[in-house]
């Protein structure tokens, strides 16, 4: 296969900004100063926060808060901003459409009391929660106290609109073609699988953009939208950071360490977490089997207990360094190893039509497992004189290797008679680069306006080298049916044009995006060769309205795809069971999706209300079927050796379907009623509609059709309440319960779950002490009913018991403001509105 570098373009580019970049054409930052004094005692007050609000850009804003003397002191670009000085109980002082274009001290600032405000104090503990921009929705949960000790899936488990299903697969409204990325960007911790993203600690992220239906400027990719993580960054001087402990049953310990040393012209930032975890879970299939005419002919329950063990160690070290005001350079290298031992033990019991046993036997797979990962990228960024013009470049390159070592060993119980030990070894790999360039030109009266540009390729490749076989006295005797090599490339290169303006209280983003996309198929021993080349256009058009500061609504259409990810197109089957396989599919074509979205976002004094209303229209879906083989697993019957017990094999394999239509609403409330109460309720409902049918050939060379229309109405709800308890302790529990749900071949029913913790600051509110409990009632179980021609089936699957952790949070040389605490706002900087990848 091809190989590619993009290193030479990158550098080609990098050397070239700085030659085209006349001298002194980029603007100095601005320093914003002042005190801030009680007006009838002449005291000075800590922790009042200076609040700069572009005029052009509203949802940009920046600020500060106050030291012990009443002093503020905040770094931004020159333009116009609306100022406000705010402290708890005390009137706001206001300055609007302020114009800044050098260094100023505001003086001294006198704020009064506000009476009206002593008599009901009502503050939120924390930012507000959910923040409504033209194209994302952005959830705020730093202070989410139930994922204290726990990872990112715990997180975006919590966050509406999202859910993470048993076996840690992360959907949005639904949909699990969903893209997850990290600070704008693919990640190392966002590739491989799920359990990957399991590394990165629940403290280090401060919000979570949900993006339904993502911009010109974002990747196609992803049906159902993006998620993109935003990680915290500390912009304090000085050296700064944290220290996370945590323990847990079941076995469940570890320990995170953040580090910021930040200087006038370099930025020192590290994340570094090691954790072990002993992730027990369990299934059960019971399975009734029929002759072609309807009739019983046998039933095989299948007990299933998990043990997952796993030592990870994650560590990310980033360098960012400022060549001026207006430009820097930031560095990242992120390591990601892991290693355990995953046993699957299974209970077959035969029975024959009349339900008398027949057979008993075990089967029991030890897996070693070892994942491999590096990360590097860096950024360049250049900002020009207009406040919101600029141009950043990215490169990055990940490699990544897991390995699979499947022991499997087979006994009949009763008779001791023990089947050949079989062996699989799958080995993956994969190579990922990525190059991107984007400029942004604001124009226009007061720069309302805004166009955009930019060109991004991914090149990855995708290897696995998958034996399975017989041991023979220690000595794998492969299989050459079973066992193969698949080489998969997919390149894409994708340009976008946008253009955004602001009217008054009008809004409108339009963009179109072209991806050329080249996937090479190649399984290397029965040379079977395939190439898909193809272009697509992905329009977008975003509408909003501000009605008034706590009234928005906005309109959008994008076209997306979905890709297919390495899980389901790796061709090889796993072996714990050998009736119940699971398959992947290499020539799965993408799913393309046309999204359109109506939201709303209103706010009262206590009350904030979300709404949308969605429509997708798919085709090419792929989703997972069960068919049936027409293969048999033959059992020795020792009562009976000339008639053995014979048990049909199922595959579980995606496949392009039809088209698939899918509408709903959804709904998130937040109410604060008093001071540091919160309480939220999201509910999303959907309905829809699965049209296609599928033909295939079995083993026996038997062509199988398959009718897979389906429509299904289901929804989920998510209730969390925060409350505040006495001794200063904190108290948060949240309730998720997903509705049943169906297609052609399955039923699922609703799955309920419980979390809840308890959290109280220490060590003069530099710590933090935090219990919870994941899944309180153990009863996150996967239920379904599955119904093919001539097999039915039930089965329960527990990806993870009921978990309890204990975690003590240290902070060193961070301000109150770095915390966000009583609801006064850091000084973080937000993103620009339009911002993608």
């Amino acid at each position: 296969m091809r190989k590619f570098t993009v290193l030479p373009l990158f550098l080609m580019a990098f050397l070239m900004s700085f030659s085209q970049v006349p001298a002194g054409a980029g603007q100095q930052r601005i320093t914003i100063s002042g005190t801030v004094f009680d007006k009838d005692t002449g005291q000075p007050l800590e922790y009042a926060t200076l609040v700069l609000q572009s005029v052009r850009r509203p949802e940009m804003v920046t600020g500060g808060i106050s030291d012990i003397d009443g002093k503020f002191s905040v770094e931004t670009m020159p333009g116009q901003y609306n100022v406000r000085v705010e402290y708890l109980s005390y009137k706001t002082f206001t300055l609007n459409a302020q114009t800044y274009r050098n260094s100023v001290d505001l003086g001294r600032i006198e704020l009064e009391i506000d009476a009206q405000m002593l008599e009901d104090v009502v503050v939120v503990g924390e930012r507000t929660t959910v923040e409504l921009r033209l194209d994302k929705k952005v959830y705020n949960v730093g202070q989410d106290l139930t994922v204290r000790g726990g990872s990112v899936t715990d997180v975006l488990d919590n966050v509406p609109s999202v859910t993470v299903d048993v076996e840690g697969n992360i959907s949005l409204r639904g949909n699990e073609s969903v893209r997850i990325l990290i600070n704008g960007k693919p990640s190392a911790l966002s590739g491989l699988s799920p359990q990957a993203l399991q590394q990165l600690p629940a403290e280090s992220i401060e919000r979570v953009e949900v993006i339904t239906n993502p911009s010109a400027r974002y990747d196609a990719e992803g049906t159902a939208g993006i998620l993109n993580i935003i990680l915290k960054q500390s912009k304090t001087a000085g050296v700064n950071g944290s220290v996370n402990l945590f323990a847990g049953y079941p076995d469940n310990y570890g320990t995170a360490v953040s580090l910021n040393l930040r200087r006038e012209k370099f930025n020192i930032f590290t994340t570094t977490t090691y954790r072990y975890r002993d992730a027990p879970g369990n299934a059960l299939f019971e399975q009734e089997n029929f002759d072609e005419n309807g009739n019983t002919v046998s039933f095989q329950d299948e007990i299933r207990d998990y043990q997952r063990q796993d030592n990870s160690f994650n560590t990310n070290i980033g360098f960012e360094y400022f060549f001026s005001e207006t430009s820097s350079i930031t560095n990242s290298l992120v390591i990601r190893n892991s290693d355990g031992e995953n046993t699957v033990d299974i209970d077959f019991f035969n029975f024959d039509g009349a339900r008398n046993p027949t057979i008993r036997r075990n089967r029991f797979t030890r897996e070693g497992q070892t994942d491999e990962n590096v990360q590097y990228s860096v950024n360049y960024k250049k900002t020009f004189d207009k406040d919101g013009h600029e141009f950043t470049m990215d490169y990055q390159y990940s490699k990544g290797n897991e390995i699979e070592n499947s022991i499997i060993d087979e006994i009949i119980l009763g008779e001791a008679i023990n089947l050949p030990t079989e062996q699989t070894i799958n080995d993956e790999t994969q190579v990922n680069q990525l190059v991107q360039f984007d400029y942004v030109l604001p124009f226009g009266k007061d720069n309302q306006s805004q166009f955009e540009m930019g060109y991004r390729g991914t090149f990855n490749n995708f290897n696995t080298d998958f034996d399975f076989g017989v041991l023979e006295d220690g000595v794998l005797d492969r299989n050459p049916d079973f066992s193969n090599e698949l080489n998969y490339k997919e390149y894409v290169n994708a340009a976008y044009v946008q253009l955004g303006t602001k009217v008054n209280k009008f809004s409108v983003l339009s963009g179109l995006r072209m991806e050329a996309s080249d996937i090479g198929i190649e399984l290397v021993e029965t040379r079977q060769v395939d190439d898909k080349d193809y272009v697509n256009w992905f329009p977008s058009l975003f509408l909003g309205y501000e009605f008034s500061e706590t009234e928005q609504l906005t309109i959008s259409y994008s076209r997306r795809l979905r890709r297919p990810r390495t899980r389901f197109i790796n061709p090889f089957p796993s072996r714990s069971s050998n009736t119940n396989l699971f398959q992947g599919n290499p020539d799965l074509d993408p799913t393309f999706t046309d999204a359109y979205d109506l939201g709303y976002l209103k706010r009262w004094d206590k009350f904030t209300l979300t709404t949308s209303g969605y429509f997708n229209r798919s085709t090419g879906v792929f989703q997972f079927i069960t068919q049936e083989t027409g293969d048999f697993v033959e059992i020795e019957n020792p009562e009976d050796p000339g008639n053995p017990v014979l048990v049909p094999v199922q595959v579980r394999t995606p496949i392009n379907l039809a088209t698939d239509s899918r509408y709903g609403m959804e709904f998130t409330t937040t109410y604060t009623p008093k001071r540091d109460w919160r309480l939220t309720w999201n509910l999303n409902l959907f309905q829809q509609q699965l049209r296609g049918d599928y033909t295939y050939t079995n083993f026996q060379n038997e062509v199988i059709t398959q009718n897979f229309d389906a429509d299904n109405f289901t929804w989920f709800t998510r209730f969390s309440a925060k409350v505040p308890l006495p001794g200063a302790i904190d108290f948060q529990t949240n309730l998720f319960y997903s509705g049943p749900n169906k297609d052609a071949q399955n039923a699922n029913k609703g799955i309920l779950s419980t979390n809840l913790a308890f959290s109280k600051d220490v060590i003069k509110d530099k710590a933090t002490l935090s219990f919870n409990v994941s899944d309180l009632f153990n009863s996150r179980k996967r239920r379904t009913e599955t119904t093919t021609n001539t097999v039915s089936t039930y089965s329960e699957f527990q990806w993870r018991e009921r978990q309890f952790t204990l975690s003590f949070l240290y902070r060193f040389n961070q301000q109150q403001n770095d915390r966000n605490r009583n609801g006064r706002r850091g000084g973080q900087e937000e993103d620009f509105e339009f911002e993608g990848t």
